[in-house]
């Protein structure tokens, strides 16, 4: 096992403590209890950092594995859809915005799926990539900044239209690869 993967398993393993640590001292008024919000706010953030770094390991030390290329991805959605889901709960996004970002996700996977069995590798999009640093800090600020509801609306409103964006150019792009014989 190499260090980019360790890194991505430390990752999958800091995503049950982060969701324990946002239920931790929560009131009835309150669902996370301010020691609490920043201790999960700072596990989001070493969670989001170790994606950068494990990725930055595997390409610049040769450590890309078909364990790490099946993993990393995995571990992101999680990490993301357990923030959401927190978020969900809390009254503080819609449950829509996190079925268009889940419905999003196993579109783009699919997508992949039939262009790869056709001998085609679809990479990373730029979109994708400003979709995913849009998501991070949004979840950062909608921790951080609880009492904001306006916040929130902004953060659910960027979040929906990068990911439809997103997706809809991964399938504009590469609507090729659902046809491969025309």
């Amino acid at each position: 096992m190499n260090t980019a993967n360790k890194i991505t398993l430390f990752r999958v393993a800091l995503i049950p403590v982060f969701v324990i640590v946002c239920y931790w001292e929560a009131p009835a008024a309150q669902w996370v209890a301010p020691a609490a919000q920043w201790v999960a706010l700072g596990l989001f953030i070493v969670a989001s950092v170790s994606d950068f770094v494990d990725g930055y390991i595997a390409r610049n030390f040769n450590q890309v594995t078909d364990f790490g290329k099946f993993l990393d991805p995995i571990a992101d959605k999680l990490l993301v859809t357990a923030a959401m889901l927190i978020f969900v709960e809390q009254g503080r996004m819609p449950a829509w915005v996190l079925l268009c970002v889940i419905a999003r996700e196993f579109a783009v996977s699919a997508l992949r799926l039939v262009a790869v069995d056709n001998g085609r590798v679809i990479a990373a999009a730029w979109s994708g990539k400003v979709k995913t640093a849009c998501t991070m800090v949004g979840i950062c600020l909608m921790l951080a900044f609880r009492q904001w509801p306006v916040l929130d609306m902004v953060v659910n409103a960027v979040i929906l239209v990068t990911t439809v964006y997103s997706g809809v150019e991964y399938f504009r792009k590469n609507r090729d690869a659902l046809n491969p014989g025309k």
